[in-house]
């Protein structure tokens, strides 16, 4: 029976990737900060399938708990928060510091304890979002925090190739998940959480060095990434402006 570790599993993509991964056979380990809410995500109790909590901001809880787990096959590192600056003035330091620590540090602290179990041969994968290929409103703290893991992902794919460990950048565009029903403007492409899982099971399957979806919006996007820098920002301001 493979194994594999989920961090962020107690709802939305997180969640599903877990009944996924069950319903294909799979040892899965859940990895949240409540237990509470890990048990209500799954409310039976499942032979292959393993509750683990820790804070990801905590870093000698984090480093412990999953130095413990051994053997694994795929990690999927998909903890993370998103929070917007709603105006630049005055900057918020507090916010920003709260989603950095979150997406960027947490997310070292369990690279630390998990890397050295993963078998030769076996797989990470670490979850970004598409709005590292544009810069977008109100994303100062976000939008740094996932572009910081981009570069993370892309460099770990080199150095641990000789390791014979594969590695992807998943950068899903929205999501319906909690998190994002939140949000308070126009969501285009917005998929269910089961279809973002489809992509991602799929795109780990062939090993893709990055799973970019649903692919109408990302190519939306890359073709708007092509376009000069300032004449994006004269687009995005005239957006905000809603001229």
């Amino acid at each position: 029976m493979k194994r594999i570790l989920i961090t962020g599993a107690s709802s939305g993509i997180g969640m599903h990737l877990t009944y996924l991964y069950l319903s294909m056979g799979w040892h899965v380990i859940a990895c949240g900060r409540s237990l509470s809410k890990l048990q209500a995500a799954f409310q039976s109790e499942r032979p292959a399938l393993t509750l683990c909590t820790f804070d990801i901001n905590q870093s000698t809880e984090v480093i412990t708990k999953l130095k413990q787990i051994e053997a694994l096959d795929l990690v999927i590192l998909n903890a993370g928060t998103c929070e917007y600056m709603d105006d630049p003035l005055p900057f918020d330091s507090k916010l920003f510091k709260r989603v950095i620590d979150t997406n960027v540090i947490g997310t070292g602290y369990c690279l630390e304890g998990v890397l050295g179990n993963v078998k030769q041969g076996g797989q990470l994968a670490i979850v970004s979002s598409s709005v590292t290929m544009l810069p977008l409103t109100r994303s100062e703290a976000y939008g740094a925090s996932k572009a910081a893991l981009d570069y993370l992902t892309r460099t770990l794919a080199i150095d641990l190739s000789p390791k014979g460990i594969d590695v992807s950048l998943i950068r899903p565009g929205f999501v319906d998940t909690a998190l994002t029903q939140k949000n308070t403007f126009s969501m285009p492409g917005l998929i269910s959480a089961e279809q973002a899982c489809r992509y991602i099971v799929q795109g780990l399957e062939e090993r893709k060095l990055e799973i970019n979806f649903p692919r109408k919006f990302f190519f939306t996007m890359k073709t708007l990434a092509l376009l000069p820098n300032t004449l994006w920002r004269r687009l995005a301001i005239k957006m905000i402006r809603g001229v």
